[in-house]
Order: structure tokens, then sequence, then C-alpha cells
């Protein structure tokens, strides 16, 4: 089993740039992040840093958010919001280089919170244009934009798998065919979704995999959900890629879970 770990919300005991070592020393070969950096478009050094602590490391970048604005102030993405456009647009190559040097092609683009005064409508031109403008960008060096329901923001509006497919749909009638639906197994829970009935139905074609259990988006087994059975269908059915361990540590290894040789 292919396990990436997510150092945007593991070992955040630790500066940004030490998380890759730590995850090295932890037993993993693959990490993934949210945006690393406070802008759009980082200083020069400050991409190289980050580089170099990934190489440093060993690891594999497998997986980067695209620059989703202030999470921590709520923000959850810049993709359909028309205020921010020029940012998500100035943010492109910058990622597209970084996918370039690490050789990371998994992009995750969240879509954008509603706002006020803007028709969804609107929204939904908007974030159509800039996904296929993400596709184009990254399909260079031969990246997949990934889109993902998301669960606990009342004011993003892809809450389920159906949400994110109908969007891509028309990405991909929009000329960029390399969007795929990042299926965060516990968000298309906590939502309410038949998690059962989208593994079944696109298992083969999902961009990505996460997990955390619920209740408390904590390690597997410290909730409800049947995570191992789903990845193990998602597995019989096709989907051949990493699975991303995205979830709030609660114990005092956050990896006690797995065996010595899943993280392999």
């Amino acid at each position: 089993m292919s396990y990436t770990v997510n150092c945007s919300i593991l070992f955040t005991d630790l500066p940004l740039l030490e998380r890759p070592a730590a995850a090295k020393a932890a037993g993993f070969d693959a990490v993934e992040f949210w945006w690393p950096f406070a802008g759009s478009v980082p200083a020069d050094r400050d991409v190289d840093a980050f580089v170099a602590a990934l190489q440093d490391a060993g690891v594999q970048l497998s997986g980067l958010n695209f620059d989703a604005g202030d999470m921590p102030a709520g923000d959850r993405g810049l993709v359909s919001w028309p205020a921010r456009s020029q940012e998500f647009a100035d943010n492109l190559d910058v990622v597209a280089g970084i996918g370039e040097r690490t050789g990371c092609r998994a992009f995750n683009a969240l879509y954008g919170n509603r706002q006020e005064g803007v028709s969804p409508s609107a929204q939904d031109e908007l974030g159509v244009e800039n996904l296929a403008r993400a596709g184009r960008a990254v399909a260079r060096i031969g990246g997949t934009v990934l889109l993902e329901p998301v669960s606990g923001a009342p004011a993003y509006p892809l809450r389920t798998a159906q949400d994110a497919l109908d969007v891509i749909a028309r990405v991909t009638a929009a000329g960029a065919d390399n969007v795929r639906m990042l299926a965060d197994l516990y968000h298309l829970a906590v939502n309410g979704d038949d998690v059962d009935a989208v593994i079944e139905a696109h298992a083969a074609e999902f961009g990505h995999i996460q997990i955390a259990d619920a209740p408390g988006r904590h390690e597997p087994g410290t909730g409800e959900l049947p995570l191992q059975r789903w990845i193990a269908r998602s597995r019989e059915l096709g989907y051949t890629g990493y699975v991303g361990l995205e979830y709030k540590a609660s114990q005092e290894d956050p990896f006690a879970w797995l065996s010595p040789v899943a993280t392999a």
C-alpha cells in the first residue's frame, strides 16, 4: 500500500521545512502539502528552500495544493473567487515549476467559497474557466488537477462526489481533460455522501484518495469509518495512486495503526 503523509496537517509541531525529514524518519517515502507559502508568488529563495527540504529528506512530493488563500481564516480556494482570480492565475506557473523540479504531478485546486454579491452561476463559470486554465498549465509536465468536495465549510459549494464530477464534466467540455476528483473519504462521509456507491462507480477514475476517521478527523481506527475496506475496494476497482494521510494527530504515534510494511 502506498501512503503519502500530508505535512500540512501532520508534524505540525515542527517547522514546515523540517517535516519532510520527519516523514522520512517515520518510514514514508512520499509527502504532500497544502500551499506552503504566504502568497501566490513566493520569492525564489523560499521555493528553493522548500524544494531543497524535500530533496535533502529523500522524499517524493506526491501532491501540492494551488494557493487556496488563508485556510485558517476560512478561505477554501481561489478558483471561483472573482476578486482573487488574478492571484490564482499568477500561481499557475509557480505550481507547475515546483512540479517540474520535484516530479510532483498531482495538484489540488480548492474550488472556493461562495462570495456575497456574486451570483453562483458567475462563480461557477469562472471556476470552470480557471480549472481549465490550471489543467493547461500543468499539462506541459504531465500533471493532473484535482478537485475536492470539502466538509466543515458551509460556503463551499462542492460537498458530494457528484458536485465535483459535474464541474469536472464542464471543464472537460471546455477542453481540459486532465482534471480528476480528489476523493477525500472523510469529507465525503461527513457530508453524508454514499461512499460505497461513489467507490463502486468512480474508483478507477479517482485522481487521488485522502483519509481520516470520523468523527474527529483523527487516525484510522479512532472513529467509525471502514477506511481499510474502502481503500481495498478502490484498489480492486482500479485505483493505483497514493492514499494521502490527511488527519489530525490525536496519539503520541499517529502512525501506530500502520503495519511496518504498509508505508512502503
